[in-house]
């Protein structure tokens, strides 16, 4: 009997034990599940501050490189100022941003350059949890005047109200850091972007508000925006087309010296280096270049009297053209004909096939252009671009605004970044 008792009270004592587990183990589980959601949640919070980051650098290097155009201090700070109010997607005023956290410093520093700091915080959504309101993130950015105009300043201009006025397709990249590209159209989508492109500007200006992105990147994109109107509308001289052709038909040969004047319908056989004489050269009907040709051209002005006449190249084709620094076309490499409204109601393509390389300097004008940029077309280019429509197909592209006579880059300084 002595022996059975204690056994009883050892036995109760273990099942005592046992719940008391169970309740531990549900005190636990309690304990962990929030803290479980503070950490994968908290890793979400983080990576997407990460990205919100790399916004934010772009934005404030957009705004200082607008904001260093200005001379006194605010101005400079409330051109700055602008871009950070868009980045917050409200009009604050300054008062307001500082409430909110948002802090926006300039500094001008002793070699001439302007530094910009900015401390705007991300809110969280899952670390809010444990009060963790916002994530601190601060870029910076610099930039200096280069004594040349390279500051931002209009390259593209797409003038057609229609839909899908801007194409972008996979594998395109344009590279304008120092560009603003203006889009007019209002339509439904005023502008197309699919997967695997890269279009890096200063400003990509929608004047419409509806668009269908797909994928890509696409910097500083502005919809129900103030667009530029074409610059050179009804600027530029047209010129009497003679009679006689210079040059015309089918050519065979290694090597072509063109003199300015009238190139009717030419197809240059091989693949030959042609070169275009300074001055006016007047292509009426289509010009073709085959593959692996090249083309010299500088202090050109090409002119084409109706909305079928182009240069067409077929792939291959290396092309060097400038405009003519002086004269009565000083800044135009290339027009069209606009003061016919049957010519102007009659939009064509304007093809720039797939190339080794393409170096071109000056004013386009091609308002009756639907201008396509076929696959691994090579540009580095200095120009002001007016056209219709435009599509991008796989060409790689680096732009930089026109500087010379009658372009649109700006001041005799310019502004780079140097940060």
């Amino acid at each position: 009997m002595s022996f059975r008792k204690p056994l009883s009270r050892i036995s109760g004592k273990a099942s005592l034990i046992f719940k008391n587990q169970n309740g531990n183990f549900g005190i636990i589980i309690a304990v962990l599940i929030p803290l479980l959601i503070v950490v994968a949640g908290g890793a979400i919070d983080i990576v997407s501050a990460l990205n919100q980051k790399t916004k934010y650098q772009d934005e404030l290097d957009a705004a200082m490189l607008a904001a260093a155009h200005e001379t006194s201090t605010d101005a400079r700070f409330n051109t700055a100022k602008s871009y950070i109010q868009e980045l917050a997607e409200s009009n604050l005023s300054e008062t307001e941003m500082q409430e909110a956290g948002i802090a926006l410093v300039l500094t001008a520093n002793s070699d001439g350059s302007l530094t910009g700091k900015l401390n705007m915080p991300y809110p969280t959504a899952f670390l809010n949890i444990i009060n963790l309101k916002n994530i601190p993130i601060t870029v910076t950015s610099t930039v200096i005047k280069t004594g040349h105009s390279s500051a931002a300043a209009g390259c593209i201009y797409v003038l057609g109200n229609k839909s899908q006025a801007v194409l972008i397709n996979s594998g395109a990249k344009l590279d304008a850091k120092e560009c603003e590209v203006y889009v007019h159209s209002t339509s439904s989508p005023a502008f197309i972007m699919n997967a695997g492109s890269t279009i890096d500007t200063a400003k990509f200006c929608v004047k419409g508000s509806n668009y269908i992105k797909n994928g890509g990147t696409l910097t500083n994109l502005k919809v129900s925006c103030s667009v530029e109107p074409d610059p050179y509308k009804g600027t530029i001289d047209e010129p009497n087309v003679p009679s006689t052709c210079t040059t015309q038909g089918a050519l065979s040969g290694t090597s072509f010296v063109l003199k300015p004047g009238v190139h009717c319908s030419t197809t240059f056989n091989g693949n030959p280096t042609v070169t275009f004489m300074p001055g006016l050269h007047i292509i009426k009907g289509r010009m073709i270049l085959n593959s692996g040709s090249t083309v010299n051209a500088e202090g050109v002005t090409f002119y084409f009297p109706d909305v079928y006449s182009e240069i067409r190249a077929n792939g291959g084709l290396t092309f060097n053209a400038s405009a003519p620094i002086k004269g009565d076309y000083a800044g135009i490499l290339m027009f069209e004909k606009t003061s016919d409204a049957a010519n102007n109601s009659q939009k064509q393509q304007y093809v720039f096939n797939g190339s080794n390389g393409e170096t071109l300097t000056g004013i386009i004008h091609l308002p009756n252009r639907d201008a396509v940029y076929n696959s691994t077309t090579n540009q580095t280019n200095k120009i002001s671009l007016v056209v219709n429509t435009l599509i991008m197909n796989s060409a790689n592209w680096n732009l930089s605004p026109y500087e010379g006579p009658g372009g649109t880059g700006g001041a005799d300084e310019g502004i780079r970044l140097v940060r």
